[in-house]
């Protein structure tokens, strides 16, 4: 039990304790007044090490089996690469254990519905990593975005040059996402068609393509795409009610700016969420034109504390300057913004108490996969590709 609210510890598995587990989940975990790093399952015994003498987690193992019979786990979080998630998944959900998996849900469309039908028939409390949607930032945008949607308020210096005709799609939103990477800092299993035969177009796009279902509130319906190689990507969904949502990736970028940069407009408004750091605003009334949020694991306090994407472009060239003095790549990371991982987890946390809503359930994730599974069609076949084909 919790001694502060009388609540009880949830006592965690993490299966899979490779770079994101250990960078996010268990000290994550760690950290929580209501979790317990119970055990940690890898198959690497110096990683095990790491995380009983580094992380103090109470068991460590080799085999997923017996870390879901234990009867004094309660829940799995499940990093394991999507090479296996659904022996995983199948062996928890019989068990009766919550489950938080990171995204994608698996490597094929095929294991993605299996695992939808066993989350169904189980009924198990489960969570799909898209961490954004728990970002502090993008729940302000997307409570201020659907809530503008829903009841418009008219915006009084709105310019209305004369009388036009009206026209069916007027207040339709729309949605832009860019994206700023850079393929050097990739690991080499991304490369490997054995391991990840779709690339970023699966393992970095459904991050993208939830974002726009959950803002559009719509169903996607057509997608369009096109790719070099698998460093570029530029992707179009049209959604039944009108909407479109374009990503666009590009990995032959630079760490030294801003990762995301997600716009959306409808009913005469713009709402900006600039990588997680600020939400912009225009033609919204009632909401502040700027909100700017905190930065985690920020080595430099003492500059760029204006805070927002000025200052945190002031503290990432402090640390570039820093890592290129003292030859280490490393200490560029520094001041990261908020991407919602810790919270992710409090609020799964909450939907296994019975105190929250599900965040990011298995449909949602299934239907964010299918359309990333309709733009690597798109692209390979050089046509739209309706969601009714996937």
């Amino acid at each position: 039990m919790n001694p502060q609210n009388g609540t009880k510890l949830l006592r965690f598995a993490v299966i899979g304790c490779g770079a994101v587990a250990q960078a996010q989940h268990i000290p994550n975990i760690v950290r929580s007044p209501r979790m317990v790093l119970h055990t940690c399952v890898d198959l690497d015994e110096a990683v095990l090490a790491k995380c009983r003498e580094v992380s103090g987690a109470l068991h460590v193992r080799t085999d997923f089996q017996g870390a879901i019979d234990d009867s004094e786990v309660d829940v799995i979080c499940l990093a394991t690469t999507e090479k296996l998630r659904l022996p995983v998944i199948e062996y928890a959900a019989k068990a009766g254990k919550a489950i938080y998996v990171e995204k994608p849900l698996a490597k094929t469309l095929q294991e993605t519905i299996e695992i939808q039908k066993v989350v169904h028939t189980s009924g198990v409390p489960f969570f799909v990593g898209h961490n954004r949607r728990c970002s502090p930032a993008m729940l302000d945008a997307h409570r201020i975005f659907r809530e503008h949607m829903k009841n418009p308020k008219p915006c009084p210096w709105r310019w209305r040059r004369e009388v036009l005709p009206a026209l069916p799609e007027d207040g339709t939103p729309s949605v832009s996402v860019r994206i700023n990477d850079d393929w050097y800092s990739w690991k080499a299993w991304v490369l490997d068609k054995s391991h990840a035969p779709h690339g970023p177009m699966l393992f970095e796009m459904t991050h993208f393509t939830d974002i726009c279902n959950w803002f559009l509130d719509d169903e996607p319906v057509e997608v369009f795409a096109m790719e070099t190689g698998i460093l570029n990507q530029a992707v179009i969904i049209r959604y039944r009610g009108g909407a479109l949502a374009t990503i666009s990736i590009g990995s032959n970028g630079s760490f030294g700016y801003c990762k995301e940069l997600y716009e959306f407009t409808g009913n005469g408004a713009y709402l900006a969420v600039d990588h997680m750091l600020e939400v912009r605003t225009a033609g919204i009334e009632g909401v502040p034109s700027t909100i700017t949020y905190p930065m985690v694991q920020d080595r430099h306090p003492q500059i760029g504390t204006e805070g927002g994407v000025s200052g945190w472009l002031a503290k990432k060239r402090a640390a570039c300057d820093e890592a290129t003095a003292r030859h280490d790549p490393a200490l560029q990371f520094t001041a990261e913004p908020d991407k919602g991982h810790a919270c992710a987890l409090e609020r799964f946390v909450d939907q296994i108490l019975g105190q929250g809503p599900e965040v990011c359930g298995v449909d949602s994730s299934v239907l964010a996969t299918r359309v990333a599974f309709a733009a690597i069609r798109s692209a390979q076949e050089h046509r739209p590709v309706a969601l009714s084909e996937i």
